[in-house]
């Protein structure tokens, strides 16, 4: 991650998860796949950062949803708030853009999985699209 990053608080829509992350990235990518989309109800759009860099106050009020052997989902059990993606074999986690507390300095950046976008709706924001994964970009 680059030297340009924020510092920021979020959580759920109940209160009962809280966190703060540091070092967060300031770019916003958002995900078009089908699992994500069926999980929120349209897109996915996250910012990451480094597991050291993540505290989480209620953490046992998160229930991991394991979609697939690569990656866990991880919302309120109370409320049901989409808050992280984490990837089986890496050390960081995805922060849900929309569970990130409001003002902050997030951008978009990309869209990836494109390839299995919605058919209901248009990309038309000018950001980057990828077919699948950006990470080779990264």
């Amino acid at each position: 991650m680059s030297d340009d990053t924020l510092d920021v608080t979020g959580g759920c829509c109940c209160g009962k998860v809280r966190f703060t992350a540091t070092k967060v990235r300031p770019t916003v990518s958002e995900c078009h796949c089908t699992m994500c989309r069926r999980q929120s109800g349209h897109r996915y759009a996250t910012t990451q950062t480094n597991t050291e860099n993540l505290v989480l106050e209620g953490a046992g009020n998160i229930t991991w949803f394991e979609g697939s052997a690569s990656a866990q989902r991880g919302f309120c059990t109370t409320c049901g708030s989409h808050l992280f993606w984490r990837p089986a074999e890496q050390d960081h986690y995805a922060i849900l853009a929309a569970a990130i507390d409001e003002p902050n300095d997030l951008k978009m950046a990309r869209h990836i999985f494109v390839a299995d976008k919605g058919g209901y709706y248009e990309i038309e924001d000018g950001n980057p699209q990828y077919a699948a994964s950006a990470s080779a970009q990264d």
